[in-house]
């Protein structure tokens, strides 16, 4: 793919804004595995709340491992951070849904941890990557971390070498079922989904369809079929109302999106109103929702570990906010976790109670006063979404 596209397509949609202040240590090594934590103990719900299975964690226990996937077309290593369901101390049998995770600029593969855990738990394999060049190492050690973000995200082959990664890694897949491991013959590679935050979320939009349009008009696809439905957390949205408008048109599998009343860039142009732009502008080919969070800014989807210098929230209040919010993170993430979980259920299994609770008002009465939900589902004369 010539660099102009992809310079193009920096310019419209990541540049406005894509950074994940999330930079947890890795522990372990590669391939090794450690357990995590699921069950009463890794999420405590208040008795006032409603017992909902999609908020709480499933019946499977979590393990995970670490790994460094190497790949000899690009001469370039993918770390990894692999969930995976476990039964009576044993890999859950197969077949077993798979979910890619893409983190935000300056990220890790341990972002959006929570998740990882509590799809597992629910009976998914979820691949956490990490993209070198747009992970941590932009901001670690410099002496102007804000500085080398804002930079980076101007470095068109970034967002190449990231979706370069994802295909990767749906390949790789492949080897993961048939290589001795816990999961081989375990996955189920018809029933992939996707999901990321940020600079991710746009990752996750391109591998799914969002196109580049040409000043020419001419309008370029990099979706990949093998990913059959998405969640999509704080997505960067191009700036030009003429871009907007037949970047989303051919989406055409079911997409969550999810964004919060206070999630204005950090370091770009996107606007916390405009996070929506690709719910309304999207075609009428498969079904689609929206939650927005009321007081959620750009940081409760990634799981907050800390922070890069001062840079720690990203509302006006600054640090003040970020500690006040910090408190209403485990309220978020309980509702992120129910609707991106029932959403998965829904489109990756095909499970019709998961889509009715989702569309038809469950999910809403979970949310109550936390934030608000659209739904716009595909016309009758449409084919059905995707498995």
């Amino acid at each position: 793919m010539r660099p102009s596209f992809w310079n193009l397509l920096l310019r419209i949609s990541v540049g406005v804004g894509c950074l994940e202040i999330c930079g947890g240590s890795i522990a372990g090594a590669p391939d090794q595995k450690t357990p995590v934590l699921s069950g009463p103990d890794q999420e405590k719900t208040a008795s006032a709340q409603e017992k909902v299975p999609y908020a709480e964690p499933g019946p499977f226990g979590v393990e995970s491992f670490l790994a460094d996937w190497h790949d000899p077309a690009r001469n370039r290593t993918v770390p990894v951070k692999v969930y995976y369901p476990t039964e009576h101390g044993r890999p859950a049998p197969g077949p077993l849904p798979v979910v890619l995770f893409s983190h935000g600029l300056g990220g890790t593969r341990e972002a959006a941890g929570y998740l990882g855990v509590h799809w597992a738990s629910h009976g998914y394999v979820c691949v956490h990557l990490q993209h070198p060049g747009s992970d941590q190492s932009v901001w670690r050690g410099q002496a102007e971390p804000l500085k080398a973000l804002k930079e980076a995200v101007r470095n068109p082959r970034l967002a190449m070498d990231r979706t370069a990664d994802v295909r990767f890694v749906l390949d790789r897949l492949e080897k993961l079922q048939t290589d001795q491991g816990p999961l081989q013959g375990r996955l189920d590679l018809k029933r992939i989904g996707m999901s990321g935050h940020s600079f991710g979320a746009h990752t996750t939009l391109v591998a799914v369809g969002q196109a580049a349009v040409l000043p020419s008009g001419r309008e370029i696809s990099q979706a990949d079929p093998r990913i059959k439905a998405a969640v999509i957390l704080s997505p960067p949205v191009p700036q030009r109302p003429a871009q907007r408008e037949k970047a989303y048109q051919k989406i055409a599998i079911p997409c969550f999106y999810m964004t919060g009343t206070e999630d204005d860039s950090p370091i770009g142009e996107t606007r916390k109103e405009d996070r929506r732009v690709p719910f309304d502008l999207s075609g009428d080919l498969a079904d689609r929702y929206l939650v927005i969070f009321t007081g959620g800014d750009h940081m409760i989807f990634s799981g907050r570990e800390r922070g890069i210098g001062g840079l720690l929230g990203t509302g006006k209040t600054g640090l003040l906010a970020f500690r006040r919010q910090r408190e209403k993170d485990a309220v978020f993430h309980r509702l992120i976790c129910a609707g991106s979980t029932a959403f998965w259920d829904a489109y990756l299994r095909g499970d019709q109670k998961a889509k009715h609770w989702l569309a038809e008002g469950g999910f809403q009465k979970l949310l109550g006063p936390e934030g608000t939900f659209e739904k716009k589902l595909a016309k009758p004369d449409q084919p059905p979404s995707p498995p």
